[in-house]
């Protein structure tokens, strides 16, 4: 067995490390919406990630990383039936704390073998894993901002109605436009994650 073909299993020691599955709806509500933190339901296996554990998030079709993280700590055991005390207790959810993001520029990795949506691996080959990103990019300042027009009686009226069709819309349907800070030139609109064109003219 391949350090690629790691598996947990409940005779062996806990590896060190972990590979996360996520499903393709999962990952591109992750690209919607910054957060810092993924909550999952936890394995059922005897060997369970610890806090402290690293992770790395990938997504299939094909095979990427997304993501790095590390195991936070347990949010306890939850019961098959809510309403009755006495139902079998299943593992508690795993929450990962992110350390890094690729998720608009995954890294390819091939020939790792998963085997489900979480995966033991060997520390060694996370860390192969995570300088695959090489060093993090330089963070700078951009200038994010959504234009609705509305009608109403009057500016709160307005006020109201914006923040009505914006948790109403939200990022699936309503563009957001961002630019470099002092470069409004090279603004650019965004639509699920993804850069949209909001011209129809060159749709023509």
């Amino acid at each position: 067995m391949t350090d690629t073909e790691l598996r947990t299993s409940g005779t062996s020691a806990p590896p060190g490390a972990w590979a996360v599955l996520l499903p393709a709806e999962r990952y591109q509500a992750e690209r919607l919406v910054h957060h810092d933190t993924l909550e999952l339901t936890g394995p059922d296996g005897v060997a369970r990630p610890r806090p402290g554990d690293p992770v790395a998030v990938l997504v299939d079709g094909p095979l990427r990383l997304v993501a790095l993280g590390r195991v936070a700590a347990a949010t306890g055991e939850t019961r098959e039936d809510p309403d009755d005390p006495q139902s079998a207790a299943g593992p508690g959810a795993l929450v990962v704390t992110y350390t890094r993001w690729v998720l608009d520029e995954p890294a390819p990795v091939d020939g790792l073998t998963l085997d489900g949506p979480v995966t033991g691996l060997d520390p060694a080959l996370w860390r192969e894993l995570a300088a695959r990103l090489g060093p993090p990019p330089a963070r700078r300042s951009w200038l994010v901002s959504l234009d609705l027009p509305i009608e109403a009686a009057s500016p709160a009226e307005a006020v109201r109605l914006f923040w009505s069709y914006v948790q109403e819309l939200g990022p699936r349907e309503l563009p957001a436009f961002v630019s470099p800070s002092g470069d409004e030139l090279a603004m650019q609109a965004f639509v699920l994650g993804a850069e949209a064109n909001q011209d129809p003219e060159e749709d023509d």
